[in-house]
């Protein structure tokens, strides 16, 4: 798809930077993957800024990557203020594209906004002069491609996926984990725990329709959020499902599962299911938003409608009975998840900033690419 160009203003006496700008309070798939193209982009720029939230999650992570100016700020004046003097700015959400936008209007820096929700944008003048203004738009996938079309028909974005995260695990961690379990089929899902999100309802009442004829699978939920509390009392007589809370060794739990449920209501992309297919995990998930990006119903996963609790539970029962099925699907996804790492995100990238800033990439590293 192409980039949205614009007359861009000159430079000159500048050393070429490129600007971040995330103000996320969390850190989820998003700032995940902000993590990931500022990790890939430093082995092709000198140097970066990224304006990040003070005192959150993201500050810290990126503190140990090369050529990296960590900028801590309040909000997004302080933002827009702590991007002065970058030659790009690329918003990875809301709050950073309106001080990008900030930023444009003060001294006509273009900008770069990922969009990463399936939702249309809000139609107020500041949010259509937001996107209206970028240099260039990129979307999760076709769903949020879609979505800003009907917003904006003029609007060009580029589809650039995310990509695995590339973490690895910890095999004696996972072999006393799965002993927790003997033999039993371990069910993982990931996501925050926001049932408007990411549909735990619906696991729930699959894990109720199995418990009984399905003794063998049992169900690991991991995150928190603001239905923890809810999810855990209305799970509590349950004995095939087991909470874990927040944790930082994602790794560790994907690669204890034998397979992955993910009944989100609606998802941009849904990154965590290319870690998933990364692990070679079998995946059922709801036919929703960017999904089907991802899961080919029959080939790669198994997808299902939304709110379907019954979809879910049989989804999960011919997993379990079918090793054949799991097996193909495990090679699928381990074939498929070579198509979003993290280097070929980062080449898309670099090819939409080259397009706006020539000069921007140093040409060592273009030739190199």
């Amino acid at each position: 798809m192409p980039v949205l160009q614009r007359e861009l203003p000159a430079h000159q006496g500048l050393t070429a930077l490129l600007g971040h700008i995330n103000l996320a309070h969390t850190f989820r798939g998003g700032e995940r993957q902000t993590e990931l193209l500022i990790r890939g982009l430093s082995a092709y720029l000198p140097r970066q800024r990224a304006v990040v939230r003070a005192g959150r999650p993201l500050a810290k992570r990126l503190a140990d990557v090369r050529g990296v100016e960590v900028v801590p700020v309040n909000g997004r004046l302080g933002a827009a203020r702590a991007i002065g003097g970058c030659a790009l700015v690329h918003a990875h959400e809301t709050g950073g594209a309106q001080a990008a936008l900030v930023r444009n209007l003060l001294s006509g820096t273009p900008y770069v906004i990922t969009r990463r929700v399936d939702k249309l944008p809000k139609s107020d003048p500041f949010t259509r002069a937001m996107y209206g203004r970028a240099a260039a738009i990129a979307g999760l996938s076709n769903a949020v491609i879609r979505c800003l079309r009907r917003y904006d028909p003029s609007l060009e974005p580029y589809l650039i996926p995310s990509a695995a995260s590339g973490i690895a695990s910890d095999p004696a961690w996972v072999a006393a984990f799965r002993a927790r379990f003997p033999g039993k089929f371990l069910v993982g899902h990931v996501a925050a725990l926001d049932m408007e999100h990411k549909g735990q309802h619906t696991l729930l009442s699959a894990a109720a329709k199995l418990e009984r004829d399905y003794p063998d699978i049992h169900f690991i939920v991991v995150g928190s959020g603001r239905d923890e509390e809810r999810l855990r009392r209305e799970a509590a007589s349950l004995s095939n499902m087991t909470f874990t809370g927040w944790v930082d060794n994602v790794a560790d739990h994907l690669a204890a599962f034998d397979m992955f449920a993910f009944p989100s209501k609606h998802e941009g992309l849904g990154s965590i299911l290319i870690d998933a297919m990364d692990f070679a995990l079998p995946i059922v998930a709801t036919s929703v938003g960017g999904i089907p990006d991802l899961i080919i119903d029959g080939e790669n996963g198994i997808l299902i409608d939304e709110d379907d609790a019954d979809a879910l539970a049989a989804g999960i029962a011919r997993l379990f009975s079918d090793a054949a099925l799991r097996d193909a699907i495990a090679h699928a996804n381990r074939l498929r998840a070579r198509e979003y790492q993290p280097q070929i995100m980062t080449e898309r990238y670099l090819e939409v900033y080259r397009a706006l800033v020539p000069g921007l990439v140093p040409a060592v590293a273009e030739a190199a690419s």
